[in-house]
């Protein structure tokens, strides 16, 4: 069987390697486009569901968080480098309301099944969240818990690449076109020739849109930009720092070996594919990353990062098969938690290429579902927007 993958972001690198690793002929096919998801992603990894998720979503979640660590044990063993480590994450606020409601829901899903790898559960007192994270106001309590993790969304975009290269992957760089006859996909226009397959992943991003247009196939997924600031704390040791999150204000802080902390980005539907940083965007990173984290106002600003995170009109994920062309999967919408769905989403993927069952009911993803009418993604209230995210 041949199949074709389109994307060379995490869900597609994922997809490409689980193919590549049963001796399905697999060629992946990515246009390289300045913006790319995984690319800006900050890294932030906490799969397990919360009980006000939907059911679908729940099930899903659940294999995801039982999927990924072993995934990284086996790039890891395959000598390739992803960035994954369970740092352990903290709700921090002033609130102590809200944290301890937080605990009580932790506590609550900690004690069922799929849920061992949260691990430790502890409430923090006032000042013991800086103990962890020392850029932190001391006024801050809050919640530690020991499973979550941070990854490198570019290292294991590559590892899953070369993982996959090494098992006989064939690589496409250019834009695709689906090529169908008789209501079947029968291939992909790429690089100036054109390549049979039996099933087609379409796992663009934020592009995968325009790739089923053609087909009178509306994929409700918009890009919704996201700027990201890198920062280095000169003498600070990160390596250990755990990722924090404030339920209050929808942020977090991330921290990188050696010294860096990523800060919270923003989420912009209004803005299109427009790849800028702007002003007022980089602005209230920085402002609420120094109200939240005074010690960053003495950070370098190392670096900063623009990308279009594929966003789906109703919020929910788009995974499976399209009716009006069979042998098309299509493998996108995850938004914001891309880097912490991805793998296992691009996992699932191949198995519908293959024709196999995907282990949950994907009844509510299906790519070519009702959704909102297409060109209405939120309008513009502020500079950026101040989601209130669990993550």
């Amino acid at each position: 069987m041949r199949v074709i993958v389109i994307g060379g972001g995490i869900v597609g690198t994922s997809a490409a390697y689980h193919l590549a690793k049963r001796g399905v002929s697999t060629t992946l096919v990515d246009a390289s486009r300045t913006g790319q998801a995984t690319a800006a992603g900050a890294g932030v990894v906490f799969p397990w569901p919360f009980p006000w998720d939907p059911p679908p979503m729940r099930e899903f979640a659940l294999q995801a968080a039982a999927h990924y660590p072993g995934l990284m044990r086996e790039l890891a063993e395959d000598g390739q480098v992803t960035g994954y480590r369970v740092v352990g994450g903290i709700s921090a606020g002033t609130d102590p309301g809200l944290l301890d409601r937080d605990l009580a829901v932790l506590r609550e899903l900690r004690a069922r099944p799929g849920y061992e790898g949260l691990g430790e559960i502890r409430r923090l007192p006032a000042g013991g969240p800086a103990e962890l994270f020392p850029a932190l106001a001391d006024e801050h309590e809050g919640v530690f818990v020991e499973g979550m993790a941070r990854v490198d969304g570019r290292r294991t975009r590559d590892a899953l690449f070369n993982a996959a290269e090494e098992r006989g992957l064939r690589y496409v760089k250019g834009d695709a076109e689906l090529v169908a006859a008789g209501g079947r996909v029968t291939g992909v226009l790429a690089g100036g020739e054109e390549l049979p397959a039996d099933a087609v992943v379409v796992a663009a991003g934020a592009w995968s849109a325009e790739l089923l247009r053609p087909f009178r196939v509306d994929l409700p997924v918009y890009p919704m930009r996201g700027q990201i600031v890198h920062a280095a704390l000169p003498g600070a040791r990160t390596r250990d720092w755990p990722v924090v999150r404030f339920p209050e204000e929808g942020k977090y802080l991330l921290a990188l070996p050696p010294d860096r902390v990523v800060l919270s980005g923003t989420r912009e539907p209004w803005a299109g594919f427009d790849h800028r940083a702007t002003v007022g965007g980089v602005l209230r990173v920085l402002s609420d990353a120094v109200a939240l984290a005074p010690a960053l106002g003495e950070a370098t600003v190392a670096e900063t990062r623009v990308g279009f995170r594929p966003a789906s009109r109703d919020d929910l994920q788009l995974l499976g098969p399209v009716r009006a062309l069979s042998g098309a999967v299509v493998a996108t919408g995850l938004g914001a938690v891309g880097l912490t769905y991805g793998p296992y989403q691009g996992a699932v993927a191949a198995r519908l290429a293959l024709g196999e069952d995907p282990g949950s009911d994907l009844s509510m993803f299906r790519p070519d579902r009702v959704a909102p009418a297409p060109g209405t993604p939120p309008k513009r209230t502020a500079p950026v927007d101040r989601p209130s995210s669990r993550r």
